[in-house]
């Protein structure tokens, strides 16, 4: 009988297939917001994560990026985003991810996050160290702001976005470079094997990041929330780093915590 975590690889693998599927071909695109999108692609592969997922596991719960919360029977519940970078996916821009987490209680216990464009696998089970195709990774060792690569992410609320520009820029002229890559998932996973050395960012939501921060921490990283407490995945803020730089990342994040 397979296990729940190699059910969640292979329901985020099958739902990548079906976003490369989608890539590149004109479909149908709506709005949730004055930006935020949706693509039928995102549907199709929330469609089949849910059938693997509760095929499986028909007595767990399921937080979902567009059809929202299922309830299960317990305190179990799958954490899934059919699609991590819809902008990016929608634009052509191969920039994006497929993100399962499974959650006991306020726990991630596990997490696969899968960019099908690169065909990688970024995974991790609580205690048991992240792996990238199966292969153990770690964050980078910076210690010092002024030589780290990080990443953020704006907000879609445009009467947020002043103070998104404004921590951006105290992080740009104390940092070596800022990048901006649109999937919160690759971010984290990014910092977790040492291509990015930090990440934060305001808005995100539980899909965004269950999965991934765990997989972060897995590799030996640190995450919080802007003022260094312990991150709440449901509390729409992230601050995560490689461990050294955290501190430093904090002493800019903190003045705009709940702001």
């Amino acid at each position: 009988m397979r296990g729940e975590f190699e059910v969640a690889l292979e329901a985020a693998r099958a739902a990548g297939g079906v976003l490369l599927a989608g890539f590149g071909r004109r479909g149908e695109v709506r709005y949730k917001g004055e930006v935020d999108l949706v693509t039928e692609t995102d549907v199709r592969a929330e469609r089949l994560l849910k059938e693997r997922l509760l095929g499986a596991f028909p007595g767990y719960g399921v937080l979902a990026e567009e059809s929202g919360q299922t309830a299960g029977e317990g305190d179990v519940r799958w954490v899934v985003d059919p699609l991590d970078g819809t902008v990016n996916f929608a634009h052509g821009l191969p920039i994006f991810a497929v993100s399962v987490a499974l959650q006991r209680g306020r726990e991630v216990v596990l997490g696969a996050v899968y960019d099908p464009v690169r065909d990688e696998m970024f995974a991790a089970r609580r205690g048991g160290g992240a792996t990238l195709n199966g292969e153990p990774i770690s964050t980078s060792d910076n210690g010092e702001l002024i030589r780290a690569l990080v990443a953020t992410g704006f907000p879609y609320d445009r009467a947020k976005m002043p103070e998104a520009l404004e921590l951006f820029g105290r992080f740009a002229t104390r940092t070596r470079g800022m990048r901006r890559l649109g999937s919160s998932a690759l971010d984290l996973c990014y910092v977790a094997c040492g291509r990015l050395d930090g990440y934060y960012e305001r808005g995100v939501w539980a899909w965004d990041v269950a999965a991934a921060a765990l997989i972060l921490e897995e590799a030996g990283g640190r995450v919080s929330d802007y003022r260094g407490g312990p991150l709440n995945v449901e509390g729409r803020e992230i601050v995560a780093s490689n461990g050294p730089l955290h501190a430093a990342m904090l002493d800019l994040t903190r003045p705009f915590s709940g702001r």
